[in-house]
């Protein structure tokens, strides 16, 4: 029980990392705060940690809101009395390159993807600095370290990521608050089969996909659950600011 006695609250919770993440930090004895904008996948992630014994409140919330953010904590503090770990793992992938993506995808992509991070973080940092300490983990991406074609946008926000993980982590280290981001490679997740069904040919677009990895497959999401496990346990102490990267080999 790596994680007794802690509450969590995490992002993007109704499927793929998220879901993982909250089915597996509540068999390890956190009571889960799920934070979507997707009710029904939602509340089917939260039924399944209740009734596998596990304590959970679904929450449904747009992350780039302040309002919406503001009420996803208020929630969490008057359900279970605090917060100790904030997962910012929602996101969104555009693709398109600089000269083709619009701005109106610029911008929502920059809002889901780090925005929201700032207005989480901005209100749990001064709660974590009083209650003696924290821990937060954020989502970013294996393509903020190595680009790929045809995602500008996304690696613009994921590698912002990247730098805003490590200007907390440096802000927060003598308040107890450590702060550090995974960077998946390409996970099989909800998510990922959306995007492949959006090409000609799926299948095709699929076996293109993996015969970039080097290991010849994806990752899959409870994977990354695993390392986002320790990143926000007590076995990860001495790790502050750390860009995780969890990618079967593509940023070799």
């Amino acid at each position: 029980m790596k994680l007794e006695g802690k509450t969590a609250i995490i992002t993007g919770a109704a499927a793929g990392i998220g879901a993982a993440s909250a089915a597996l930090f509540a068999r390890e004895g956190a009571k889960i705060v799920a934070v979507d904008i997707d009710r029904e996948r939602l509340d089917q992630v939260s039924d399944q940690i209740q009734k596998a014994g596990g304590a959970c409140l679904a929450v449904t919330a747009d992350v780039s809101k302040r309002d919406h953010v503001q009420n996803a904590i208020r929630s969490a503090t008057e359900k279970f009395g605090r917060v100790d770990i904030l997962f910012n793992n929602a996101g969104i992938v555009p693709a398109g390159k600089v000269e083709t993506i619009s701005e109106e995808q610029w911008d929502r992509a920059m809002a889901i993807n780090v925005k929201s991070l700032y207005l989480f973080c901005h209100e749990v940092i001064p709660k974590f600095r009083a209650q003696g300490g924290g821990v937060i983990l954020n989502t970013a991406s294996a393509t903020a370290l190595r680009a790929v074609v045809d995602r500008a946008c996304y690696t613009a926000t994921k590698a912002a990521v990247v730098g805003l993980t490590k200007s907390m982590a440096l802000d927060c280290v003598r308040d107890n608050i450590r702060v550090n981001c995974l960077c998946p490679g390409t996970v099989d997740t909800p998510s990922l089969a959306q995007r492949l069904a959006a090409f000609p040919d799926p299948a095709e677009a699929r076996k293109n996909f993996i015969a970039r990895q080097p290991m010849g497959r994806f990752g899959t999401a409870e994977e990354i659950a695993q390392a986002a496990l320790y990143l926000v346990s007590p076995a990860s102490e001495f790790v502050t600011g750390v860009a995780f990267a969890i990618d079967g080999g593509l940023g070799i």
